[in-house]
């Protein structure tokens, strides 16, 4: 008999046991960590995560019926205006709910309606709220979800309550790496640009920037932070500021990519060649960081990633509070980041405006 397409297609779809031989743990394991059941190490969690991901695995719905899988909603509230971050975010979040039985249910918000958003969210029967930058650092926010006891995860936030659950990066610790490498470069002078103020992460990135310089006895030089807003409007006129200074830094650390693209071009109108007059290195690993010439340096936060995991995390506190009181013990878990190193950072050479100050014999 003829083998139909379709019954092909099928019999090559990998299985719960081939992400158990990638992930190396047992199909048991794997079945587990898909039903979000809690008796799993944050670790093993992840490689399965990753393996699911890699191998582009789906539990059929039969199988998450046999498995006791709940159907939920879950609601995203979102007011962020960085179109990478929300569509990666977006794809992390649907991918990783098909695999929970959850329905995902998208709610937009300006500043300041949040408790609009929310209530119209609520009447919607949704069974928890994922909160994507900058909504995770929004008191507002987050206080009338808990007062209304929804299960809440707060996404890339810096200072989650000890109440809500929290997924991010350590943004502090990447922002001092990077800025590291660019002093083992051999640069002195690194201007930064900072994110929008409402976000923690754009704090925990200017003190990681800070602790880098400190450890490697370069001076604190405020005129070298210029504000951003994690926009590519004020990423040029950050850049327009640094690079007007008397001596202009020989690198400029962005708290995003769009403030770093915004950094190049700048550089470009200048005259200045990027990475020869001017390193460019930025933060995130979004689509612009390779499509635009030279291609970003940049810090690499798995946004979808961390999206899959905080839909588990959700998913399993909704869980955990069906079955008693007290939820999960609000963890705040760390995904893990990468410094990705391309075309638009090399070592300093001499400028004109970048000559040490000389100071004539005899002055006072």
């Amino acid at each position: 008999m003829k083998e139909s397409r379709g019954s092909r297609r099928q019999r090559n779809a990998p299985t719960i046991s081939d992400v158990a031989r990638h992930a190396g743990v047992s199909p048991m394991t794997v079945s587990r960590v898909i039903n979000a059941e809690s008796n799993v190490r944050a670790e093993t969690r992840r490689r399965v995560q990753e393996a699911i991901a890699t191998l582009h695995y789906a539990p059929s719905a039969a199988a998450r019926t046999l498995a006791g899988g709940e159907e939920f909603r879950l609601g995203v509230l979102h007011t962020n205006t960085s179109l990478f971050y929300f569509s990666e975010f977006l794809v992390g979040c649907l991918d990783q709910g098909s695999r929970q039985n959850c329905t995902i249910v998208i709610e937009k918000c300006e500043e300041g309606t949040e408790l609009a958003a929310i209530e119209h969210l609520l009447r919607g029967r949704v069974d928890g709220v994922l909160l994507p930058p900058p909504l995770g650092d929004s008191a507002t926010a987050l206080e009338a979800l808990r007062a209304r006891d929804v299960p809440v995860v707060a996404v890339s936030t810096g200072r989650a309550p000890d109440w809500a659950l929290s997924v991010s990066i350590d943004d502090r610790k990447a922002a001092y790496e990077m800025t590291r490498h660019l002093g083992t470069l051999g640069h002195r002078r690194i201007g930064f640009i900072t994110g929008a103020a409402n976000q923690t992460a754009s704090a925990e990135r200017l003190a990681g920037y800070r602790d880098a310089l400190a450890d490697m006895a370069l001076a604190a030089d405020e005129e070298l932070v210029a504000e951003g807003w994690f926009t590519c409007r004020s990423g040029l006129d950050a850049a327009e500021q640094l690079l007007e200074l008397a001596e202009a830094p020989s690198a400029v650390f962005a708290a995003n990519d769009d403030m770093a693209a915004a950094t190049v071009a700048i550089a470009h109108r200048r005259g200045l060649d990027v990475p020869g007059d001017l390193t460019v290195v930025g933060f995130d690993d979004s689509a612009l960081a390779t499509t635009i010439w030279p291609e970003l340096t940049t810090i690499r936060q798995p946004v979808s990633a961390m999206a899959r995991i905080a839909v588990d995390l959700l998913a399993r506190e909704i869980r955990a509070r069906k079955t008693s009181d007290a939820g999960l013990d609000h963890p705040h878990l760390l995904a893990d980041y990468q410094l990705v190193r391309r075309q638009s950072d090399a070592a300093p050479r001499r400028r004109p405006n970048a000559a040490p100050r000389r100071v004539q014999a005899g002055a006072v």
